[in-house]
């Protein structure tokens, strides 16, 4: 207990108020314990003992159930006290005011007091009502706002513009801690706030906080306000959007996913009007400049028509979408689109680099420096810092007020395209605790046992373990997926989501209808990143969404076994040089320290192929391999390399936002002296390990036209100039852009530079197109047999297998039998080293055997000269090449 005098004893939370009889405190050797009470927020330390205490709740020695043992699992070793049943009326108005548990000796004497901590009597008091009440802005009968503020002791509604403002009473209903207001329609197009009176225990008294609703629908630009609108009134839609007709579903493990920045797609085609790049009016064919009505939703006089396809289908990026589509691919996913924080959201507000960039050499380290300085006031941010997680970001639009129609029109140009839509979601935390502390303070963010705010998720952690901000993340979604029909969402650092969250969100999509919410939400695809680390790890507040738990949910996560075998290392190398199985680990070493001696280097290449086994069957627990071990019985870093339970459940990939792009991670790691034409085909094979694996196939943008960042790992601020995403080959892929920033690269910098400045390594339109050429046929070979598709454990099973295969070669076979209607079975040959390698294949003696159709008309003359001969059963595939066979 360490306080100034006259400071609230608030500063630390170490007391746990879990339920309305419990309260769980490490608070020493005492006589007598007690929450002591104020209802203005006066309590002080001060001269040794608490000041301005107007009540006080009775604690007794009590013991932990085992089912709070199980909801509590971080707090098995804090001392239980249970209220006094005498004071158990007082619970619901104490948590209206400060709350301070202390302690006393046997003389009266003060020798313990902390804040208290109080989301879990907050849940055990007011969820069960609060979880079915509508909040926010609602329409059913009539205009309906309402708000969760079970601790505040009044809230209002300020209604703003335009001309006039008011404030409205609000009523509260103290079983749910619910606060409405109803209005007439006039009050739509109007901003507003809530006036939040609640006790702050950071204030250290009773304050009125102005906040936006956390189930806005609209904000004003920079999300200063929100804003009342109906998502169903025409002037919100895009032409078109109510009669929409999307490419038909997938399941998982037959979906194709392809990641991409909503900037980073259209800033630097020139075949975009300089008005629209950077916007999602880049993906629709529409003039982002023809405005459709007013913000608040009033009636419109919008003659158009349908979206039209023909002004997006001239630009160079949806032309390549639209080609990609044709070749198989089935999804986007975008980057955040939620309202995020760090981007201006008004274009005059923002201040791009004036440097020519273009123009400094290519390991300079000017441009990184150039584009530091205007990196908080820029057009680019990754978006992973939200502000209201069910409104559109602003600084995308054309204007921040045509939002809402203007991400329509991007979903539904990249549905007319041929693509279905994910979004990528980050509810695990927020920009800062400013939205949602303020309604009920201490509630909505994880906090640490001494009541300090978790951040290891990089800023202020969010606690959906809490029964309120779990059914804001469900009810988000839910909103997304019906009213702008998003096919699908990527949940950022899934691992501090419980699994009951991530199983409530597929309940609720699983519930949702064509006829009645105009949505088949069965079809929608839920996937995210399984990492498991914080103050979360290894279960330590509830069972997680990590890889291995949601085994058998039929939610994907991603893999990063086939990523780090096939890239070589990890992302967290002090060297980049480590060699994998793409990157020259099989017979091409570059002689960098860090990849150990022959023998480590073999061994290492037969770990890697048995991970790269894996992931080409979807990860499967239960899959055995040629050695006889299961997937579950490969280690990776301590926990089992094969964790799933249906291939599906995988989402296999190489590269993503994060870390190098494959290309600079292949510029670390082959040989220097590596011609560019096998730079290409290690690119290609590596991509073949992720699309012609079994379950969701997951490639970054531009992967496919070595796409590079100038090997900056962590580009989330970065700029335009480190993101480019370039359609036209005459402008490279990128690299040679200067040395990556400082902050996440300067390490590596000693590395890059002669990279950088090798013009060896910077590819031509020859190079480019042949990436191309080679991945699209790879997603066609991918469509054209359920080979890859088989899509249950028991199928893969029973259908594929992994012959013997030289060092550096990994054949995998599967018997089609009855299940493909043109082949009896194909093989995939993935040759990853400098030679031609021959393979035997027993499993087809006797059949007739040839090279796939696509790979025989193949723009690749190295892939034709792949061979079967059918006196040995034979096949020669040439060096670094993934070459399939099939047999009738």
């Amino acid at each position: 207990m360490t306080h100034s005098s006259g400071e609230p004893p608030g500063g630390e939370a170490r007391a746990h108020w879990i339920d309305r009889g419990t309260v769980l405190w490490r608070a020493g050797p005492a006589a007598r314990h007690f929450l002591a009470l104020s209802a203005g927020g006066g309590i002080t330390w001060r001269d040794g003992d608490l000041r301005g205490v107007q009540e006080l709740i009775r604690l007794l020695p009590g013991t932990l159930s085992e089912e709070q043992r199980r909801a509590w699992p971080h707090l098995p070793a804090h001392p239980a006290f249970t209220v006094h049943p005498e004071d158990a009326g007082m619970v619901r108005e104490a948590l209206r005011g400060q709350v301070v548990a202390a302690a006393r000796d046997g003389s009266g004497a003060l020798v313990a007091a902390t804040g208290v901590q109080i989301p879990g009597v907050l849940d055990d008091l007011y969820a069960t009502r609060a979880l079915t009440e509508p909040l926010g802005p609602s329409s059913d009968t009539a205009l309906r706002l309402a708000v969760w503020a079970p601790t505040a002791r009044k809230v209002e509604l300020a209604l703003y513009g335009p001309g006039r403002s008011s404030v409205q009473p609000m009523r509260s209903d103290d079983e749910s801690g619910v606060w409405s207001v109803q209005g007439p329609p006039s009050w739509l197009g109007r901003e507003y706030t809530y006036l939040v009176t609640v006790y702050s225990p950071g204030a250290g008294g009773i304050v009125t906080n102005e906040v936006t609703d956390p189930y806005g629908l609209a904000v004003t630009p920079d999300g200063g306000r929100s804003r009342l609108v109906s998502l169903d009134a025409a002037a919100l839609k895009p032409p078109g959007w109510d009669r929409l007709v999307k490419p038909p579903p997938v399941p998982p493990h037959r979906a194709s996913i392809y990641e991409l920045h909503v900037r980073d797609f259209s800033a630097s085609d020139t075949t975009v009007p300089p008005a629209l790049r950077g916007t999602y009016t880049a993906f629709a064919g529409t003039a982002g400049g023809d405005r459709a009505g007013a913000p608040g939703g009033g009636p419109t006089d919008d003659t158009a028509g349908d979206i039209a396809d023909d002004t997006a289908g001239g630009t160079a990026g949806m032309r390549e979408l639209r080609a990609l589509a044709r070749d198989g691919l089935t999804h986007v996913q975008l980057l955040p689109v939620f309202d995020f924080a760090t981007v201006p959201e008004r274009r005059q507000d923002r201040t791009e680099p004036d440097c020519d960039l273009a123009a400094l050499p290519p390991d300079s380290e000017a441009q990184q420096e150039c584009v530091a300085r205007t990196a908080a006031r820029d057009s680019f941010n990754w978006g992973y810092d939200p502000l209201h997680y069910t409104v559109p970001e602003g600084s995308y639009a054309t204007d921040p007020d045509e939002r809402t129609r203007e991400l329509r029109a991007m979903v539904a140009g990249l549905n007319r395209a041929g693509l279905r839509v994910v979004m990528d979601v980050v509810y695990n935390h927020a920009h800062s605790t400013g939205v949602l502390d303020p309604i009920v303070p201490g509630y909505y963010h994880r906090l640490l046992d001494d009541g300090s705010l978790a951040t290891s998720t990089c800023c202020a952690n969010t606690a959906p373990e809490h029964a309120m901000m779990g059914r804001l993340v469900v009810d988000s979604i839910v909103t997304w997926a019906t009213q702008y029909k998003i096919d699908g969402f990527r949940f950022d650092l899934m691992g501090h989501h419980p699994k009951a969250n991530l199983l409530a969100v597929r309940r609720a999509l699983d519930a949702l209808t064509p006829e009645r919410d105009g949505v088949d939400g069965r079809s929608i695809l839920l996937y995210g990143e399984g990492w498991d680390f914080g103050e979360v790890a290894g279960g330590a507040r509830f069972e997680q969404a990590t890889q291995g738990n949601l085994a058998g949910t039929g939610i994907g996560t991603f893999t990063d076994r086939l990523r780090d075998a096939v890239r070589g290392g990890g992302p967290f190398d002090s060297d980049p040089r480590v060699q994998g199985f793409g990157s020259g680990l099989a017979g091409d070493p570059n002689g960098a320290p860090a990849n150990g001696t022959p023998g480590e280097r073999r061994a290492r290449l037969a770990y890697c192929a048995d991970l790269i086994r894996l992931g080409l069957t979807g990860n499967l627990a239960g899959y055995v391999l040629p050695s006889g071990r299961k997937g579950s019985e490969v280690g990776y870093h301590g926990s089992p390399a094969g964790y799933t339970a249906a291939p599906g459940e995988a989402v296999t990939y190489v590269d993503a936002h994060d870390n190098e792009t494959l290309f600079d991670a292949l510029a670390y790691k082959l040989p220097q002296a590596t011609p560019m034409a096998d730079r290409v085909r290690m690119q290609v094979l590596s991509l073949a390990t992720v699309l012609l694996a079994q379950g969701t196939a997951f490639v970054h943008a531009g992967s496919e036209r070595l796409r590079s960042k100038s090997f900056d790992r962590d580009s989330y601020d970065s700029g335009d100039w480190f993101n480019r995403l370039l359609w036209d080959c005459e402008r490279g892929n990128g690299f040679g852009a200067g040395l990556p920033p400082r902050a996440a690269n300067e390490a590596a910098w000693p590395y890059a530079r002669p990279l950088l400045a090798d013009p060896e390594l910077r590819p031509g339109c020859a190079d480019i197109g042949a990436a191309r050429a080679g991945f699209g046929e790879l997603l066609r070979i991918r469509a054209s047999s359920p080979a890859f598709a088989l899509g249950s454990a028991e199928e893969v099973g029973r259908r594929l297998t992994f012959p013997g295969s030289a060092e550096g070669v990994i054949t995998m076979h599967v018997d089609t039998e009855g299940l493909d209607p043109c082949w009896a079975s194909v093989t995939v040959v993935f040759n990853a080293t400098p030679s031609a390698q021959a393979q035997a294949l027993p499993e087809v003696a006797g059949r007739e055997v040839a090279l796939h159709p696509v790979q025989a008309a193949s723009e690749d003359p190295v892939v034709r000269e792949s061979s079967f001969d059918p006196a040995t059963g034979t096949v020669t595939v040439p060096a670094r090449t993934v070459a399939v066979f099939v047999s009738a």
